[in-house]
């Protein structure tokens, strides 16, 4: 029989003893019957359709085809060999590249795959959902997905949305008492909740019946938490930038052949040499080192406690111009801890640290008894077993109420919950209904404002009376005052309750019962944080749900407010038309009292002012705002599965820090693409100058075919790829955010590129033309040295290449590793092709070289290092 045709009882009976949930024994016989809750992954490429996919490349077919012309035309089988071993060695490097960066992303996702709350050997854990077993109980509340497939045996006004499931767009009601029949719709199994959906309101219990392929979602083959890869916007204009250079080369080596016919040099070697240096002016490996450099700064930024979902968003990042983040956990220390309480008649102090139990309340009362009660009862909180579960805010009532004598445990079970009706970010309070020795009672806690507007009385030691503005204008004067210590305030009612039909009715005609003012000290390393941010020209912006005071307080403490600047409130905004709010949050930096749809509100209108912004969330209700922010932020502790769905990154600490370090990181990710794709165009806008202004000399080509390829493959590869290992430069976060708009190679990368080309090209045609016309009169004596002097101005330009702006002089020559070992070894294999016999042979470089001409030759390579320094020179002058 299925599950839903089941009674609840089957599967689990709630009794006052402790809840069990499975044992250690339970877990592993479950496992080995019913296996792990994971889905089947669909399998990437193989090895060999990558191969295969590479060799049916445009360029490398060109390879092949000259390869075999070379061998069967002309009879050079060594070059023919040579050009196959590129081939193979340039297919190697794609692959593995692609393969290094496929494995990056994949990690990343598996760190942020989703966790259940379930119970077992009596302690409520968190563990991977992949973990799960079949039997397990499950908790389950609003902005969880739902980990497995479930049979509920306990709701409480849930809702789930289980519309990638079944595509209807409006939530379920759940109710576990419902027992179906056999053939009931997937649709209407309201006492099931299935994997992949979400619980969209309330909170219940389920015990797993089905996990991975056995669930209805693993029966259609749908996986959670893919993400279809595209191009990101970057690569677009990389892929685009190859395209046009790919199509002006092409013209170019087409000149080159017709002014080699024209100059009557040898058809064949003229068609070796086009294609050679066409393969070599085409950047077609751009994409894939852009690719893996940013999948690498994805792992760098994991390592500094913060996920990046998409290639895209690590581009992005180094854009961001606004950040607005919430303040609890994010800019504070998510500690909470009550330190005053107001029984509306005295100001009482409660001492004590953190979430311990030693503390002391200075004066006990009826007011203050009931505050404790309800902080204890009207909580899903809990402390014990070495372990704190739940909200931070919910966590110090509960120290509260210990420390007001108040066993929480114990007390929850001799005053059961009877109904509830869940925290919403639009009411702003949660209500509870408990059992006690005269009765039902309703216990509220929440916002001030919403729970004064439900009351009518107030308890004044020990009596009941009824609310007047007198009352209503103290109490708004204390909420006040405490709010303006950084106190985040919460105010508590009761309500006796006789006969009731739906808790939702009875939030009405309430005993209003005392404030308390919960600290949350600000994190000591935000503040210059933030002031780094205002360096390098990202505006931070505080949007809380708390009070209007408390959030100044803290914004004024961390430097977020500035000169001329304010806080606005959710009511002020709502007051707003979108042309008004557009206008308000270009001098505001503080917003209170916000629900998630002034969260969307507010990123519309940074949006439309023309700013990138980065939005942090960690609510269910959260989820339109993040996927509206250009950067959608979770939390990673108390993020609910939601809104980290609907983020770009996750931050694992929910510090703000790590926000500013991964814009740091994004903006010297950007930079350092920028310093190897001006590399890598002026490498190859160099070579095809060289050889074109050569051929209108009537010298012909100063390289051979393999040579060219050969620097292609070796001497261009290793520095650039080096180069997008840059460590970041001191004054990163001291430049504007960067342009999402502007072209990858703008003008001042163009003059760049035209000053280091020429100069290379230069280098290169001088120590040609001494070695072929100066000393020997020898074709091949100038080719070596032509050969020799490219190499050596190509790697030492490497270093210059490290900064657009700070001369090499004044950089630190130990500073990347990769670059030094790039040019070393760059270095080791010109010295090996040009004098090692045999190898020297393949690459016609086995002259009788003296030292004065091996030196001269690399001397000249100096004189493009000095054409990079001029640039920059030239930059720092305008």
């Amino acid at each position: 029989m299925a599950a839903h045709a089941k009674p609840k009882e089957t599967f689990f009976t709630r009794n006052d003893s402790d809840i069990m949930g499975l044992n250690d024994e339970e877990v592993r016989e479950s496992l080995e019957k019913h296996g792990k809750n994971e889905l089947q992954t669909v399998k990437g490429k193989s090895i060999l359709v990558m191969i295969i996919d590479e060799l049916r490349q445009f360029l490398n077919l060109l390879l092949i085809i000259a390869a075999i012309i070379s061998i069967v035309a002309s009879g050079h089988v060594t070059d023919g060999l040579f050009i196959f071993m590129i081939v193979i060695l340039n297919t190697t490097l794609s692959v593995v590249q692609a393969r290094k960066a496929n494995r990056a992303v994949e990690a990343l996702k598996s760190m942020s795959t989703p966790h259940a709350k379930v119970w077992r050997n009596k302690i409520l854990k968190s563990v991977d959902i992949r973990e799960l077993v079949v039997g397990d109980l499950v908790v389950l509340e609003a902005g969880d997905y739902v980990p497995a497939d479930l049979r509920l045996v306990e709701t409480i006004n849930m809702k789930i949305d289980e519309s990638t499931l079944t595509g209807e767009s409006e939530a379920v009601l759940k109710d576990s008492d419902q027992v179906l029949g056999e053939t009931t719709a997937i649709g209407d199994r309201v006492n099931m909740a299935y994997a992949s959906t979400i619980v969209t309101y309330g909170r219940g219990l389920g015990v797993v019946c089905a996990v991975g392929m056995k669930t209805e979602i693993g029966k259609i083959q749908t996986m959670l938490n893919t993400v279809e890869e595209h191009m990101t916007p970057l690569q677009v204009k990389i892929d685009r930038l190859g395209k046009m250079l790919g199509i002006a080369s092409i013209i170019v080596v087409g000149l080159i052949f017709v002014v080699g016919l024209l100059y009557r040099f040898d058809p064949l070697d003229l068609f070796m040499v086009s294609v050679s240096l066409a393969v070599a002016a085409i950047p077609e490996g751009l994409p894939t080192v852009i690719t893996v450099v940013l999948a690498l700064g994805m792992r760098k930024m994991a390592n500094k406690k913060a996920i990046v979902k998409a290639l895209s968003a690590v581009e992005t990042l180094g854009s961001v111009t606004v950040i607005a983040t919430d303040k609890t956990g994010t800019l504070t220390q998510n500690k909470m801890v009550v330190t005053k309480i107001h029984d509306l008649e005295n100001t009482i102090f409660v001492s004590g640290n953190g979430y311990d139990f030693n503390g002391k309340i200075d004066v006990i009362n009826d007011n203050v008894d009931w505050i404790a009660r309800v902080g204890a009862l009207c909580n899903d909180s809990l402390i014990g077993n070495d372990q704190l579960i739940g909200d931070p805010t919910e966590l110090a009532l509960v120290a509260l109420a210990e420390k007001n004598g108040i066993d929480h445990k114990t007390y929850r079970k001799e005053h059961p919950r009877i109904d509830e009706y869940p925290f919403d970010s639009v009411r702003k309070s949660m209500s509870t209904l408990h059992e006690f020795e005269d009765g039902l009672t309703l216990l509220t806690k929440g916002a001030i404002g919403q729970v004064l507007s439900i009351s009518t009385h107030y308890l004044f030691k020990g009596e009941k009376k009824p609310i007047d503005e007198a009352f209503i204008k103290r109490v708004e004067a204390e909420n006040d005052m405490l709010a303006s210590q950084a106190l985040r305030v919460l105010a508590f009612a009761i309500k006796p309750v006789t006969t009731y039909e739906r808790i939702t009715d009875e939030e009405k005609d309430m005993v209003f019962v005392g404030l308390v003012g919960i600290i949350d000290p600000p994190r000591e390393e935000v503040r210059p944080a933030i002031a780094l941010c205002h360096k390098a020209g990202i505006r931070v912006v505080m949007i809380t749900g708390d009070h209007k005071l408390t959030a100044f307080a803290i914004g004024k403490s961390l430097g977020i407010q500035g000169e001329g600047t304010h806080a606005l409130s959710g009511t002020d905004l709502d007051m707003m038309s979108d042309d008004e709010l557009r206008a308000a949050v270009k001098h505001t930096s503080i917003f209170a009292r916000v629900s998630p749809t002034h969260k969307v509100r507010l990123v519309k209108a940074f949006q439309d002012n023309g700013e990138i912004t980065s939005m942090t969330g960690d609510g269910v209700n959260d989820a339109p705002a993040l996927k509206q922010a250009s950067i959608g932020v979770a939390m990673g502790i108390t993020g609910t599965d939601v809104a980290k769905e609907a983020s770009d990154m996750i931050l694992m600490d929910d510090n703000f820090t790590t926000i500013v370090e991964a814009v740091e990181e994004g903006r010297v990710i950007y930079a350092n693409i920028r310093k190897f794709v001006g590399y890598l165009v002026s490498c190859n806008v160099g070579e095809v100058m060289l050889i074109f202004v050569a051929m209108l000399l009537g010298w012909g080509s100063p390289l051979l075919a393999i040579q060219i390829l050969w620097i292609n493959l070796v001497t261009d590869s290793l520095p650039a790829f080096a180069l997008g290992l840059e460590p970041r430069e001191t004054d990163v976060m001291s430049q504007p955010p960067n342009d999402p708009d502007a072209t990858i190679v703008d003008r001042f990368m163009g003059i760049t590129i035209a000053f280091q080309s020429a100069f290379l090209a230069t280098a290169v045609l001088i120590s040609y033309y001494i070695g072929t016309y100066l000393i020997t009169g020898h074709d091949m004596l100038g080719e070596t040295l032509a050969f020799i002097t490219i190499i050596t101005g190509e790697l030492l330009r490497t270093f210059s290449a490290r900064s657009e702006t700070k001369s090499v002089f004044k950089m630190n020559p130990f500073a990347n590793k990769y670059v030094n070992y790039a040019v070393l070894t760059g270095f080791v294999l010109l010295v090996v092709v040009v004098f090692v016999p045999g190898i020297n042979n393949v690459f016609q470089t086995n002259v009788d070289l003296s030292p004065d001409q091996f030196f001269l030759a690399v001397s000249l390579g100096l004189i493009p290092l000095f054409g990079g320094e001029l640039a920059k020179l030239f930059k720092r002058l305008k």
